[in-house]
């Protein structure tokens, strides 16, 4: 046992220090070899080439970015429930893993019922 943990202890302090090493090398590199003349053309914000015609903050509905949220809450699902449909086949309880996708797809039924109630996917208002 404490052999593993001593094995996995070096792995993760070579893994951060090799990272490490890299980053400072890179940055050195870069310090060394890198062309840095900033004027200031180069440090103006570019947007398309083109200059604005008018103002560029345009506030958006709020309702855009709560469907965008509900979208990958309800796309995130499938994260969850592929690797319960991996193991379905080879599990040896299988009532145990029907109810329990039955209560996680039960919960999300309730937040998209929540959601409905609070007026998030109903665009008209």
């Amino acid at each position: 046992m404490a052999s593993q943990l001593t094995q996995i202890a070096i792995f993760t302090v070579v893994g951060f220090s090799l990272g490490l090493t890299l980053l400072i090398l890179s940055v050195t590199i870069q310090r060394i070899f890198g062309i840095y003349h900033p004027t200031k053309v180069k440090t103006e914000s570019y947007e398309c080439g083109m200059k604005t015609f008018h103002d560029s903050n345009i506030q958006f509905d709020i309702k855009y970015y709560l469907f965008a949220l509900m979208f990958i809450v309800f796309d995130v699902e499938f994260v969850f429930l592929a690797p319960w449909a991996v193991i379905f086949d080879i599990a040896s309880n299988k009532v145990f893993l029907i109810v329990e996708a039955f209560i996680f797809v039960f919960i999300l039924v309730l937040g998209l019922y929540y959601a409905w109630q609070k007026g998030v996917l109903d665009f008209d208002s």
